[in-house]
């Protein structure tokens, strides 16, 4: 009987304090969740390391999870567009909860050379709505992120709140603390400063310091002969000094360019893990390569 008792008793604890099971589609999103939910939420990634967010299916073992979860954060990736409702069909009670709510989306940046006129934002096969769903690589947009996290947190688990806004202060902090050092590190790189990219997932980065990022390619597509000469020519004029390329995309094209532009390709990808650290990165190869 006392055994009986004690399993009961070891059940209902498990239950009463088992973890949130949460779900997030890329890396960056995991570190944001995992920072307010500390040791009070499980996180499983969906889309590995190494993999472009765009074009991901998941494997057997995640639709598991999948099927496990108490909440998937979206943050507005073409990944979810193609698989957000079979995931819901396989979880009927996991909570969808958008991350990105309140920030204001751009435009994806699209090639407009001459004549050889791109229309991506008519056709757009990246994201349905044509925005740019790169929000992340901004800070205040990772401010905005981490309050939508923390507002679901504590609508699920009400009695962890304090636990959560602690997590989440501290968090702020040090999103403020990043934008302060990356203010700093281009405080003398000129306003509308241009930087050449392979592909356009620094729109918001560009946006919220007053850069222009200049994109070869668009959702996957390799530019036209002409499209190419016009990016040539303006990356002469605007002395362009590196092409920026993610190691989920081919930098084929990127190298052939920087070939021709006779400049370096500088990798990195805006799906890091320590997503501070990547930006001011990502600042600092921007100060010292003035475009």
């Amino acid at each position: 009987m006392k055994k009986i008792i004690l399993i009961m008793f070891l059940c209902c604890n498990s239950l009463l304090f088992a973890n949130l099971n949460t779900i997030v589609s890329i890396l960056p999103q995991q570190t944001f969740v995992k920072a307010i939910g500390g040791d009070k939420v499980d996180v499983s990634l969906m889309v590995k390391p190494g993999n472009s967010p765009h074009t991901y299916e998941p494997k057997p073992s995640q639709m598991k999870d999948i099927a496990e979860a108490d909440i998937y954060f979206t943050i507005g990736v073409e990944f979810e567009d193609a698989w957000l409702d079979k995931f819901s069909n396989q979880n009927k009670q996991m909570i969808i909860s958008d991350s990105t709510i309140g920030i204001k989306k751009i435009a994806m940046k699209s090639h407009h050379h001459g004549g050889d006129h791109e229309e991506h934002h008519e056709k757009n096969e990246e994201h349905h709505d044509g925005k740019d769903p790169h929000t992340w690589t901004s800070p205040k947009n990772v401010e905005i992120i981490a309050k939508n996290i923390y507002n679901e947190l504590i609508k699920i688990d009400a009695e962890n709140t304090n636990y959560y806004k602690k997590n989440l202060d501290k968090f702020l902090i040090k999103i403020h603390n990043t934008d302060r050092e990356i203010q700093n590190i281009l405080r003398n790189t000129p306003k509308n400063t241009k930087f050449l990219v392979f592909h356009p997932s620094w729109g918001y980065f560009a946006k919220e310091y007053h850069l222009i990022q200049v994109p070869i390619e668009v959702e996957g597509k390799s530019p036209k002969p002409q499209t190419l000469k016009f990016i040539i020519e303006e990356a002469k004029e605007e002395n362009a000094k590196a092409i920026f390329t993610s190691p989920e995309f081919s930098d084929k094209i990127a190298k052939s360019l920087a070939h021709e532009l006779k400049i370096p390709v500088i990798q990195i990808s805006p799906l890091s893990e320590n997503w501070s650290e990547n930006l001011k990165t990502f600042a600092k190869a921007l100060s010292t390569k003035k475009m």
